[in-house]
């Protein structure tokens, strides 16, 4: 497949579905205020493009920092278990299990201790980018060979510099790889924790809009926050492009 093809091919199918839902679905009897048609939902993102910005500041805020704590935790603790076989024997079960929570059962008892600020918020973002990233990290952090760690042993390399130009190097496509899932997981678990207690952001909108019947509204609110997570994916690529071409797999 050519390179016309694979962006032509994509932007077809997102034509037809779009005309489907404009043209079929009506025709079909179902009623606007459940499925409101693309041009409706287009309409009111130009409209509301205000109120959409407003809400969509402080959910960005949540899911950035959410992000970084969430991520920045994951490598550090990924770091201690490859280094550390009892802290990893000992505590890997319990981090484990801690994911086995669904977020939807976890963020009340968040929001119960850290309370109705943006603390909790970005903790739940945090809790929700953590296990992929831990798990993803300690396997690239393990990924070199016994010859390549008896090659630095024989180029008398100090274990700092075994981690920083051997680890390291080889973790990056896996770490890379989770933060680009944490770059869209972090938005979903900001907007989890604005349904649980807030009065703004994308999460709080959609509740209102939803409990309003303001189809249109929550259409545009749930584009919104669709196209937050795709700019933060795009950032994580970008980041990828540029460390990896300093640092080859």
């Amino acid at each position: 497949m050519n390179r016309a093809a694979t962006i032509l091919l994509p932007l077809l199918g997102a034509l037809s579905i779009l005309l489907v839902w404009q043209f079929v679905l009506p025709l079909l009897g179902v009623p606007a205020f459940i499925v409101p048609t693309p041009a409706t939902v287009a309409r009111k993102l130009v409209t509301d493009a205000g109120l959409l910005a407003a809400n969509a500041l402080p959910t960005a805020l949540e899911s950035v920092l959410g992000f970084l704590i969430g991520n920045l935790a994951a490598v550090l603790l990924a770091i201690l278990f490859v280094y550390s076989r009892p802290i990893r024997a000992a505590y890997f079960p319990a981090v484990l299990f801690f994911n086995t929570i669904p977020i939807l059962a976890l963020a009340p008892i968040i929001v119960l201790i850290f309370g109705l600020g943006i603390l909790p918020k970005i903790v739940i973002a945090a809790v929700i980018c953590f296990f992929p990233t831990l798990v993803n990290m300690i396997r690239g952090l393990e990924m070199p060979t016994r010859s390549e760690f008896e090659l630095f042993r024989i180029l008398s390399a100090s274990p700092f510099e075994t981690f920083w130009r051997l680890r390291v190097p080889r973790s990056l496509p896996l770490l890379f790889t989770s933060l680009k899932i944490s770059a869209t997981t972090s938005v979903i678990g900001a907007i989890v924790g604005e349904w649980i207690g807030a009065n703004q952001g994308l999460g709080a909108l959609i509740i209102q809009s939803t409990f309003n019947y303001q189809t249109d509204r929550l259409y545009a609110a749930v584009i919104t926050s669709s196209a937050l997570g795709l700019l933060f994916f795009g950032s994580v690529v970008l980041a990828e492009r540029l460390v990896m071409r300093r640092h080859p797999a």
